[in-house]
């Protein structure tokens, strides 16, 4: 399983190392905040719609459709959402209202798109049940995001259902979302120079975003929420692949799909849940704090799941 561990090291370390400069860059007054706040605002409006339009434009969903696997991914990312929001209502007191989208964003939120597909072509040469996968749990994953944090957003007293739905609607990445399973399911060609195009603009979302998060990460402010941090990145590298793995193993689940699963719920937090949050009205901290402790641990809890799975012969 060593080559797996150096997999996950060459994944997540690079992703971490890019808030690490972000933070540098701040720290000798290279980046202003006005230049991160432009750079968050790009990922969020351009970069982060285009890279999901990407992964999901190019995407085979017909070829290999799973309606079992579809719905047990949907309903376990459902199920995960709701769990973590009861939970939230336990452990975040009424003067820490603002900070419970953030919580239950950066708990349930898988760098599924982004990851998934390395990793299942990592173990098996293709990207098997990875474009299902995302299929079902992105877009919910979109949705749910932008519905806690404008629920939940600073100054809320109360829910605005029209501006709420208004959020979901107009929100760039449920639009990247949208058009790409349009242009996949219609199956619309890509010219190369459209091709081109959208990949070098995809491909700026991850470093971009990491480096404004980086820039913005405040460390007395994290101080304050710290235990919250802890709390969701355990939620999401161990809690939830306890309870949903053996279900997912006694419905017959094996070999890309059960890594498929475990990629959804046990990778890291994806860098975009601070991207939206900060751009949402949010302060970011919290969703900052748990990409970074879920980014640097995640290495080592995949490698392990990926090991007990291997030794249990499930994959």
């Amino acid at each position: 399983m060593l080559e797996n561990l150096v997999f996950s090291l060459n994944v997540t370390i690079p992703i971490f190392l890019l808030m690490i400069l972000g933070a540098f860059l701040k720290g000798i007054g290279f980046l202003k905040d006005e230049v991160s706040s432009g750079m968050n605002k790009f990922v969020f409006k351009v970069a982060l719609p285009v890279l999901l339009f990407k992964d999901l434009s190019t995407q085979d969903f017909k070829e290999a459709f799973d309606l079992k696997f579809v719905l047990f991914c949907f309903l376990v990312t459902a199920l995960s959402i709701t769990s973590i929001f009861l939970l939230s209502l336990l452990l975040i007191k009424k003067e820490q209202k603002n900070l419970r989208g953030e919580f239950i964003q950066a708990a349930y939120r898988s760098s599924a798109a982004l990851l998934g597909i390395a990793f299942i072509k990592n173990i098996y040469g293709n990207s098997g049940m990875a474009p299902l996968m995302i299929l079902a749990s992105v877009p919910l994953y979109n949705i749910m995001a932008v519905i806690v944090l404008s629920v939940y957003a600073p100054g809320q007293t109360h829910t605005d259902y029209k501006k709420t739905l208004k959020g979901i609607v107009t929100n760039p990445i449920i639009i990247g979302i949208v058009i790409g399973f349009a242009w996949s399911i219609l199956k619309i060609p890509q010219p190369v120079i459209l091709s081109k195009t959208v990949e070098n603009i995809a491909n700026t979302a991850t470093p971009l975003g990491l480096i404004a998060m980086g820039a913005s990460f405040d460390i007395k402010k994290a101080k304050n929420t710290g235990k919250l941090a802890i709390i969701a990145a355990v939620i999401k590298l161990v809690l939830l692949e306890v309870i949903f793995l053996p279900i997912a193993i006694s419905l017959g689940f094996r070999e890309s799909k059960l890594i498929a699963i475990l990629v959804m719920l046990g990778s890291a937090t994806t860098v975009s849940s601070f991207v939206m949050a900060k751009n949402m009205g949010h302060e970011g901290t919290l969703s900052a704090s748990v990409v970074m402790l879920t980014t640097l641990f995640s290495a080592f809890t995949l490698t392990a799941w990926l090991y007990i799975l291997k030794t249990m012969a499930f994959i």
